[in-house]
C-alpha cells in the first residue's frame, strides 16, 4: 500500500511540475503599450480564452509562414454583414488563404454591400415596427429591404444574363465558376472580387440556401440550359486536397462551412493546422459546439496538428487576430 501511494504521489508531482513550469504574471499596461505587446503577454498571462486567443494567433502565423501548406478560410454568412467584411476582403486580397468555404448568406451580404449600405441598429428594436418600415434586422444591424432582396435580384440577374450571353451555348457550371464570374463584376470592397482577381476558389456547398442561390434558380426557370453542377465543385475540392502537402484552416463560426472544411480534409489524413472560433456549446452534440480536438477522433485533424478552439464572438476578436497576423 505504501509503494502504491508513493507511486501515485510521484505521478501527481510530475503533473504539478508540468503545470508549474510557467508562471502567470500580472498584466502591466500603460498608455504606451502596443496591442501587439498585449497579445504577446496573453500567451502566458492571459488565462482562460485570452490565452487561447493569443495561441490561436501564433498558430495562424506559423500556418501562414508554411509555404507548402494549402490554407482554407471558412466563415459563416452573418459575419459579412458586419464591418469584419473588410478584414475578410483584406485577407483574400493579400492572398493569405488558398481556398474559401462559406455559406450563401456571405454571397448575399457581399453583393448587397457592394452597391448599398447597412446601418447600426439594436437587439431590442421592435420587429413589427421594422417590418412596417421595410427594414430587416440582423441582430443589431439594420438592412433596408430595398438594399437587399430587390438589389440582389437586379444585380444577380444582370450578371447571370451577361455570363449566359458570353457562353453562347448551354452552360453547366460549377457554383465556384459562377461565383468567380460574379466576383469579377463587383467592386474592390468585395471579397468575391478579390477572390476572382487572385484566382482563389470560393466553395458554397449550400448554394441554394440564400438570396443568390434563389436567383440562380429563378434564372434557370427562363434559361433551362443554364444549370449548376454542384458535383464539379466536389471534384475541384478533391484535387486541392489530394495535391496538398499540408493543409491548415481558419474556421470562423461553425455549421456547414466548418463541417465541409473538416470533411474534405479527412481524405488526406486531416488538417495540420486548425484554429476554430465559436460561441456554441459542445454539450448538445452540435457540430458548431464541437471543439477542433473532437475532429481528431474522426481523422479530420491530425494527431500532431497545431490546433485550438477559441470560445468567443468572431465579430469581437477578428480585428485583434488580424492585427496580430499583420503586425511585426
Amino acid at each position: 500500500m505504501k509503494q502504491t501511494k508513493k507511486k501515485s504521489q510521484l505521478s501527481n508531482d510530475n503533473e504539478n511540475n508540468y503545470h508549474l513550469s510557467k508562471e502567470i504574471q500580472d498584466y502591466s499596461i500603460t498608455k504606451d503599450t502596443s496591442l501587439n505587446q498585449i497579445l504577446k503577454i496573453m500567451t502566458y498571462s492571459g488565462g482562460f480564452e485570452g490565452r487561447h486567443l493569443a495561441n490561436g494567433i501564433e498558430i495562424l502565423k506559423k500556418m501562414n509562414r508554411e509555404k507548402e501548406c494549402t490554407k482554407f478560410l471558412s466563415f459563416v454568412g452573418a459575419l459579412v454583414s458586419t464591418g469584419n467584411r473588410g478584414i475578410i476582403k483584406d485577407m483574400v486580397k493579400n492572398k493569405m488563404f488558398d481556398c474559401i468555404i462559406t455559406t450563401c448568406g456571405a454571397l448575399d451580404h457581399d453583393i448587397a454591400k457592394s452597391f448599398s449600405s447597412y446601418y447600426e441598429g439594436d437587439f431590442r428594436l421592435d420587429d413589427k415596427f421594422l417590418l412596417d418600415k421595410d427594414i430587416h434586422r440582423l441582430g443589431n444591424i439594420l438592412i433596408p429591404n430595398k438594399n437587399y432582396g430587390p438589389l440582389i435580384e437586379n444585380k444577380v440577374q444582370a450578371i447571370l444574363q451577361k455570363m449566359y450571353d458570353k457562353s453562347k451555348s448551354a452552360k453547366e457550371a460549377a457554383p465556384s465558376e459562377v461565383l468567380k464570374y460574379m466576383g469579377s463584376q463587383l467592386n474592390e470592397s468585395s471579397f468575391l472580387y478579390w477572390a476572382a482577381k487572385n484566382d482563389i476558389p470560393v466553395f458554397v456547398p449550400g448554394i441554394v440556401d440564400g438570396a443568390v442561390g434563389n436567383q440562380i434558380w429563378l434564372f434557370n426557370q427562363s434559361h433551362k440550359d443554364f444549370k449548376i453542377d454542384i458535383l464539379k465543385d466536389q471534384t475541384l475540392l478533391s484535387e486541392i486536397i489530394f495535391d496538398a502537402k499540408m493543409t491548415g484552416a481558419f474556421m470562423m463560426g461553425g455549421g456547414l462551412s466548418k463541417h465541409h472544411t473538416l470533411w474534405w480534409n479527412q481524405y488526406r489524413g486531416g488538417l495540420d493546422y486548425a484554429v476554430y472560433i465559436t460561441t456554441a456549446s459542445e454539450w448538445d452534440g452540435s457540430l458548431s459546439g464541437a471543439p477542433v480536438a473532437e475532429a481528431i477522433s474522426w481523422g479530420k485533424v491530425t494527431t500532431q496538428a497545431r490546433q485550438i478552439t477559441i470560445h468567443a464572438d468572431v465579430s469581437t476578436i477578428l480585428p485583434f487576430i488580424y492585427h496580430g497576423l499583420i503586425s511585426k
